[in-house]
């Protein structure tokens, strides 16, 4: 890749994709290789680490699966050093673990005149540790909240360190302004704030031919069909929607409901979930569809009626526009920045989270009433990630500039 013109970025993230977790990170992965056609970028993702890991892994086989030391993506570098990180315990110092492992490649890019800004996604560890390196390297800091901050706020030892990366950070942005409140609340100045949200791919989301995808996954042409796409983890709800199909199913015999996704370093509870739909008579409608990378989401989205998310947290659900930008309405929960996104009827429907008949009721509207997939497809085109992505090289410029004339 040429040399680009402006300031050498550094992206910090303990959560990318690679070679060993393709599916890991892409939201971030996509807003900041679209940022590296204009600038120039690098990339240190920390990987958590102990000794013994392995032996977990006969218990848990997803756990912490690990990257590779080194892989060029598209031809930008991206580093994968190890960080001591104990299971379960000790989170408080995961922060200065994750900057002490990162150090010694940080330092070598400024040294290097390829460091003038660190960006970090997440406030915690990533965040807290970007801070203590930009002390240290002496270059600006952006923080970019995702989501997991009011979680770990809620956490007496954990909190403290947030409230000080957020603090310290040259500037933060969030994905929605729920996150940004709590930017706010801990202090950190309004304008040094700002909401900078995700954006949608519509080229490579847009709408199929219906019928063509739905014979391609060998779905009824005149079934209704829900669809979900997510890590298979309690958070994201599948067992929610897998909850009221019975009595969906008493309206519609011929529903299927759509799955697409896998497990994580997290957890994977497919077994779980299929037992519950065996268990509620209703196994024959759900199908499990794996993990797919993004350029084949457009099909299984193309064949669906509704994109229903029954989850507990989100930040800027990025998979709420790519369903829109293939004409589908969207049925969530109110929480996090979903409301943001889902933010006019004509798009879909925000239910309370954890009442089951409010998402029956939602789900069964949803599937009554004609949509206009036009205009949802429009409002997902409005939502395209360049206005994004020049906001972002706009500030990363102004802050890299400010600090050399400071």
């Amino acid at each position: 890749m040429a040399t680009l013109p402006g300031p050498h970025i550094g992206v910090l993230s303990s959560l990318f994709p690679s070679s060993i977790q393709p599916g890991a990170g892409l939201f971030i992965r996509e807003r900041m290789f679209r940022v590296a056609r204009r600038l120039p970028l690098s990339v240190v993702a920390p990987t958590p680490w102990f000794p013994f890991q392995q032996l977990l892994r006969c218990w848990k086989p997803h756990f912490r699966p690990g990257a590779p030391a080194y892989e060029e993506q598209q031809g930008i570098p991206v580093w994968y050093p190890r960080f001591l990180s104990l299971p379960g315990v000790l989170k408080q110092w995961d922060g200065r673990a994750m900057a002490h492992a990162a150090y010694p490649r940080f330092a070598a890019l400024r040294r290097a005149g390829r460091l003038d800004l660190i960006d970090a996604h997440f406030a915690y560890p990533d965040g807290y540790a970007a801070m203590l390196l930009g002390r240290r390297l002496n270059v600006p800091v952006t923080i970019t909240l995702r989501g997991n901050e009011e979680g770990r706020m809620r956490d007496p030892r954990l909190a403290p360190k947030l409230r000080a990366a957020l603090m310290g950070a040259t500037r933060v942005f969030a994905v929605a302004d729920s996150l940004r409140q709590i930017a706010l609340e801990s202090g950190v100045p309004e304008e040094r704030t700002e909401v900078i949200g995700n954006g949608v791919d519509a080229e490579r989301f847009r709408p199929r031919d219906r019928n063509a995808a739905r014979t391609a996954l060998g779905l009824p042409l005149d079934a209704p069909v829900l669809i979900s796409v997510g890590w298979l983890v309690e958070g994201k709800g599948f067992h929610r929607v897998i909850e009221v199909l019975p009595a969906l199913r008493r309206r519609w015999p011929k529903l299927v409901y759509l799955i697409i996704g896998a497990g994580n370093a997290v957890g994977d509870k497919r077994a779980e979930l299929e037992a519950q739909a065996e268990r509620l008579g209703v196994s024959d409608a759900v199908r499990f569809l794996g993990a797919l990378p993004p350029d084949e989401l457009s099909g299984p989205l193309s064949a669906a009626d509704v994109f229903v998310l029954a989850t507990r947290r989100e930040g800027w659900a990025n998979v709420f526009l790519e369903a829109m930008a293939c004409g589908l309405p969207v049925v969530t929960t109110d929480v996090g920045g979903n409301r943001e996104v889902v933010c006019r009827p004509e798009l879909g429907e925000i239910v309370p989270f954890g009442e089951p008949q409010a998402l029956e009721a939602a789900i069964e509207r949803a599937l009554s009433q004609p949509w206009d997939r036009a205009t949802i497809r429009q409002y997902a085109e409005a939502n395209s990630w360049d206005g994004r992505v020049e906001r972002l090289c706009q500030v990363f410029s102004e802050l890299t500039e400010q600090t050399t004339r400071n």
